[in-house]
């Protein structure tokens, strides 16, 4: 008869994840991982498999939780420039956090392990296009309503606007100072007038 386990697996996916988020991937060790989930190695091994596997199952643990929710609120958007600086306040408020701007976890994976790993940049790529798609959509009804200008077309636009929210989050791993964001934000915001 199998053991029961003894943990909330949805629980140790959590701890997994800001490990992974605060140290990275290559950073952190399979010690790091049996302390800070508190379960064994074998239990590790028999849940996960093996580290790269539970990095994957923390990496769509966050695509849920974070990228399903914004695509949620993008299509659902009735005022996409409200919408937009509701989001880029939110960034900037993330990238000046007193205990440490963690960035992205997807945009970190694009960064520390996408240019090695296949599946991963397949993952990231997944991630970057649904969001961008969803930006697409919600700035495509926006001009067709006259909220913000048509000089630009919806993709470009929403390439545009997802390039600096990612690039606010990569800068934030180096710099915390608030007055810079605020001045990208006020220009990314501006492309909606032109």
């Amino acid at each position: 008869m199998a053991r029961e386990k003894a943990f909330d697996k949805q629980d140790v996916l959590c701890k997994a994840l800001n490990l992974f988020w605060e140290k990275g991937y290559n950073a952190t060790s399979m010690q790091d991982l049996i302390t800070g989930l508190g379960i064994s190695r074998s239990s590790l091994y028999d849940t996960f498999t093996d580290k790269r596997n539970l990095y994957l199952q923390t990496l769509d643990a966050y695509r849920e939780k974070a990228t399903l929710p914004l695509i949620e609120l993008l299509d659902n958007a009735t005022d996409i420039r409200q919408v937009l600086k509701k989001l880029f306040a939110s960034t900037v408020r993330e990238c000046t956090a007193t205990d440490g701007a963690k960035g992205c976890f997807v945009s970190n994976s694009a960064v520390e392990l996408a240019p090695h790993d296949e599946e991963i940049a397949k993952i990231v790529q997944e991630d970057q296009n649904a969001l961008e798609d969803a930006l697409t959509r919600a700035i495509s009804k926006a001009q067709a309503e006259g909220q913000i200008t048509s000089k630009e077309s919806p993709r470009s636009l929403a390439r545009f606007i997802h390039n600096t929210l990612t690039g606010l989050r990569i800068v934030a791993k180096s710099y915390s100072g608030k007055k810079k964001y605020d001045d990208i934000v006020q220009v990314a915001l501006s492309v909606l007038d032109r």
